[in-house]
């Protein structure tokens, strides 16, 4: 997987869990926010709006592009559509 090592704030109870049990469940919640942090996923939730032209980019080869850029141009919002 990506990074295992992520700063991850999780509160569990350690008188009902055991050590054991504590990275079973750290585990398995980096396994479903790293299948949840994949840019289908991401590209399936986001739309961008360009004011420069007045338009929503919602197709997926466009995004894809435009999300890898490290920085997008002014005006230019990515928007979660939930």
């Amino acid at each position: 997987m990506n990074n295992p090592n992520r700063d991850l704030l999780v509160l569990f109870n350690h008188e009902i869990m055991t050590q054991k049990a504590i990275e079973h469940e750290v585990e398995q919640l980096h396994q479903l926010l790293y299948s949840i942090e994949g840019i289908e996923n991401l590209i399936v939730a986001h739309e961008v709006i360009d004011l420069n032209k007045y338009k929503i980019i919602n197709k997926a080869p466009q995004l894809r592009r435009l999300i890898r850029q490290r920085e997008l141009k002014s005006f230019v919002f990515l928007n979660c559509k939930n």
